[in-house]
């Protein structure tokens, strides 16, 4: 598959939301267009089980905006789908046919094992959670699934959601005390049947506008430092907290909350709770967030479909990694010779006993190695700053938000201040000891890079020697790199402090080392 363009319209409960997207094996999967409509469908289903034709028309002239958005863009690889609403509706069949021939979208009716699927599928290619919970509450339906060692366990979805629980517990505009207590009273009472997954300990990866709602509602509180949501962990006692401060808010100051949608400021009350008692049931420590759902994970089983190996959830952060070198202007090859040449250099400290040999600290430098330095993109005089920022500031797929900071500030690494100063702001997150240890790690990024600063991948070996109290590295290349010469003088400061000895650097060209 070259070039893939698809357009995915999810049609919930809730919001019906349309993504186009865009893959190709150098850029990878990127989002290029996305668009939301709060339509509330669930509303629209009368006491005879049938939607409303009320219902039935705000969907029409909503696929049919969609429709037009669409061809503007020349997509004609359409995948629109269905859950709850829809699912519950009796009518469902005339609904399907009757958008097909007013709007020339084919629905897929989802079950609720195939929503579930979907969004396992998504969290898999794009968390580095091996084994987990996930819940994604929608307007009227709540699918769970357990999935261990990235494979599928089991799956549930229980025919109720936000806007569902809002209809039977709620009598004003948001939900009151006594009214949690008996929420809470139900929903503990649904999950009592889900033996496969009481008292098992994993963590609950949340899926979903309402997860990604709390995740930036909290951010917004405690003055996260970086941005993004994916990956985001809220511990038991700050949910419940978070959870204490929703409760004495007023409908218009939900409305107005920074990191809440105004449309999720009825129902956001409700999806905590119901996180809440899942995590209690569950005995699990962490509640994660996944930006990813089921729109991502339809489009990954698409584009797997045409090329089974454009996707390894075993291995998440290598497709990141490979779209964001080539965004950035660095090719495969650049970074895979760095990616090398790092891992040779890290062997050769160890082996002379420089540093003690790790296979975690290995993975991670040699993941930085792939992408130091590439705020040189954007400005080669800071690129440093600019680094920082962008791997700091971005969702990594496999990666968590503090992993995430030990990577930028390794492919950062310019020199002590600027390693203190792009530190300062996370003390809290990584030890002194830590902190020291990615020092180093840095320093000695920065001299590698210099091994290449013309990017012609031409060093072949790399062999560290200890001669009295001199450390000499050896360096072997197709020819005598003038460039990576002058530049590795200048940078061997960085290792010479590491090392605590005074460096010499020797380069021969191929075959002719002495």
């Amino acid at each position: 598959m070259e070039n893939l363009k698809t357009a995915i319209i999810d049609i919930g409960s809730n919001t019906i939301r349309l993504v186009l997207y865009k893959y190709n094996r150098l850029e990878g999967l990127r989002e290029f267009g996305n668009i939301k409509t709060v339509a509330r469908l669930r509303t629209y289903l009368q006491a005879n089980g049938e939607m409303s034709e009320e219902g039935i028309c705000l969907l029409a002239e909503t696929l049919s905006s969609f429709k037009k958005i669409i061809d503007d863009y020349k997509v004609t690889d359409i995948k629109a789908t269905a859950t709850a609403a829809i699912r519950q509706a009796k009518n469902n069949l005339t609904i399907i046919e009757r958008m097909e021939k007013e709007t020339g979208i084919l629905i897929d009716l989802l079950t609720e094992e195939e929503e579930a699927y979907f969004g396992f599928v998504a969290v898999a290619h794009s968390m580095d959670t091996k084994s987990a919970v996930t819940i994604d509450i929608g307007g009227g339906s709540t699918e769970i699934t357990l999935f261990e060692d990235k494979k599928l366990q089991k799956t549930i979805s229980f025919p109720f959601g936000t806007v569902s629980l809002k209809e039977m517990f709620v009598s004003g505009e948001v939900i009151s005390k006594e009214e949690k207590e008996l929420l809470q009273q139900y929903v503990r009472q649904q999950f009592k049947k889900l033996d496969w997954i009481g008292q098992i300990g994993l963590p609950i990866i949340g899926i979903g506008g309402s997860a990604r709602n709390i995740a930036q509602i909290h951010q917004q509180l405690v003055d996260y430092p970086i941005s993004g949501v994916h990956q985001y962990e809220i511990k038991n006692d700050e949910l419940t907290r978070l959870s204490n401060y929703l409760e004495n808010l007023t409908f218009e100051q939900l409305k107005h909350l920074d990191g809440l949608s105004s449309d999720r400021a009825d129902i956001i009350g409700i999806a905590i709770e119901v996180f809440r008692e899942l995590t209690a049931f569950v005995n699990a420590r962490v509640f994660q967030i996944s930006k990813k759902g089921l729109r991502e994970g339809l489009i990954y089983n698409r584009v797997l479909q045409s090329n089974i190996s454009a996707f390894d959830k075993y291995n998440v952060f290598e497709e990141y990694a490979r779209r964001i070198t080539f965004e950035y202007g660095r090719s495969e090859n650049e970074s895979a010779f760095l990616r090398l040449i790092t891992e040779q250099f890290y062997k050769e400290c160890c082996r002379l006993g420089l540093i003690e040999y790790n296979e975690k600290h290995l993975k991670l430098v040699k993941r930085a190695a792939g992408v130091f330095a590439i705020g040189e993109y954007i400005e080669q005089d800071s690129s440093s700053q600019h680094t920082f920022y962008l791997l700091a500031n971005q969702s990594i797929a496999g990666m968590n938000h503090v992993e995430r900071v030990k990577l930028a500030l390794l492919a950062s690494y310019k020199n002590k201040d600027y390693f203190r100063r792009f530190s300062a702001r996370f003390i809290t997150w990584i030890s002194r000891e830590e902190l020291k240890l990615l020092r180093d790690y840095g320093a000695m990024l920065k001299f590698i890079y210099s091994l290449n600063v013309s990017k012609r991948n031409i060093v072949e070996s790399i062999e560290l020697k200890k001669v009295d109290d001199v450390i000499h590295v050896i360096l072997e290349a197709q020819h005598l790199p003038m460039a990576e010469i002058y530049q590795s003088e200048r940078q061997k400061k960085h290792i010479e402090r590491l090392f605590k000895h005074t460096v010499q650097i020797h380069f021969y060209k191929k075959g002719e080392k002495k």
